[in-house]
């Protein structure tokens, strides 16, 4: 797949699956990967209640070429992200504008008003990993009306 300059690239990886409970999402780690030096927890995180007979997982690469940028969207799914190059910076509601750098973490609350999310370099790309837990059908990401981007604070 070849990608234009100053396009943003999303390549989805879809992974559904079935939880038992109504608890939502448990992941266990292999014991001998944590007593050893080469794992650690990237995020964890508690996820909100969710519909258990209805889980799906997908994991989004996003790409963002030197200055690039997405439109202000939302997710109705919580998302777990991780920055695997470059640096990117991001916003959500009203929290203060952050930069986040390779092997950093970051989760967003489902719904919430992602105002900025760029790569933070003009000259270096970047790309994001978003693992996201959905217990509804639809689309991961819907974009959020000019007229309320304009009246945020």
């Amino acid at each position: 797949m070849k990608i234009k300059p100053g396009v943003l690239a999303i390549i989805p990886i879809t992974v559904s699956f079935v939880a038992l409970g109504s608890w939502g999402l448990s992941v266990t780690t292999n014991q001998a990967h944590d007593s050893g030096k080469n794992a650690r927890v990237a995020i964890s995180h508690a996820l909100p209640r969710m519909d258990a007979n209805h889980l799906d997982a997908k994991v989004i690469e996003v790409t963002y070429p030197p200055g690039a940028s997405s439109p202000a969207h939302s997710h109705p799914c919580a998302v777990f992200g991780y920055v695997a190059e470059g640096t990117i910076r991001s916003q959500v509601n009203d929290e203060p504008e952050r930069v986040y750098k390779v092997g950093e973490t970051f989760y967003e609350a489902p719904n919430g008003a992602h105002r900025v999310s760029a790569n933070a370099s003009q000259t270096e790309p970047a790309k994001l990993i978003a693992f996201f837990v959905c217990d509804q059908e639809g689309p991961i990401t819907v974009a959020i009306p000019a007229s309320k981007q304009a009246n945020h604070k």
